[in-house]
């Protein structure tokens, strides 16, 4: 058992925190508005939930959750992260989040700016390109014909261990894009983002990805 944080409990956020609880582990969950306002999330999350300030769900974990808008990646705790694995979800709409020019350039990944940000920790890409209700409805059994395949790509081996075990006790096989600078072939509106692919589909449409859109 482990204890995961998750940090920003939004649609994202909490799925994954559902799936965390029923492989068995716990969560602490923090938002930007205070963890008074997590009480009806957590309560339907059930006792191996809790509800904390970002600094203090990620001192408490062992690993980390990040899924929050991506302009405010620069708000996640560094220094409780230290040396853990964190798990990026995040997406970059710059309708949202402001032009970051480095995106817009294709010079950087939205991963890679969270590494940069946490440069102790071990960031793995993870959930960016499925939608919130299939994070929990989708999974099948291994060994399925057509199983469902979800991205992830990290600069630590040990992290993308982490997220393909994660994906297979929740229905998911894995297909590893390699570094986090690859990422971005799973990133917004490229072929592998969002719609639902086998692995061999999505290693296809991985390798066919325009670098700037």
């Amino acid at each position: 058992m482990s204890t995961f944080a998750i940090i920003g409990a939004g649609n994202i956020g909490s799925q994954v925190a559902r799936l965390a609880i029923a492989q068995g582990n716990e969560v602490v969950i923090a938002n930007s508005r205070g963890p008074e306002t997590l009480a009806g999330l957590v309560a339907e999350l059930g006792p191996k939930a809790r509800a904390a300030t970002a600094e203090e769900a990620a001192a408490a974990a062992d690993v980390a959750v990040v899924s929050v808008p991506l302009k405010a990646y620069r708000d996640v705790p560094v220094e409780p992260l230290a040396g853990k694995i964190v798990l990026d979800t995040n997406n970059y709409y710059w309708e949202r989040d402001g032009h970051i020019e480095a995106l817009d350039r294709g010079e950087a990944t939205v991963s890679g700016l969270l590494q940069e940000h946490l440069p102790t920790s071990k960031v793995v890409k993870a959930f960016n390109q499925i939608t919130a209700p299939s994070i929990t409805t989708d999974g099948t059994q291994a060994g399925t014909e057509n199983r469902r395949a979800l991205v992830t790509a990290s600069d630590y081996p040990e992290a993308v261990e982490l997220v393909t075990r994660f994906y297979d006790e929740a229905g998911f096989d894995t297909v590893n894009a390699g570094p986090l600078s690859e990422s971005w072939r799973a990133e917004r509106d490229r072929p592998a983002y969002v719609s639902r692919q086998n692995a061999e589909e999505l290693r296809t449409n991985l390798a066919r990805a325009p670098r700037v859109i």
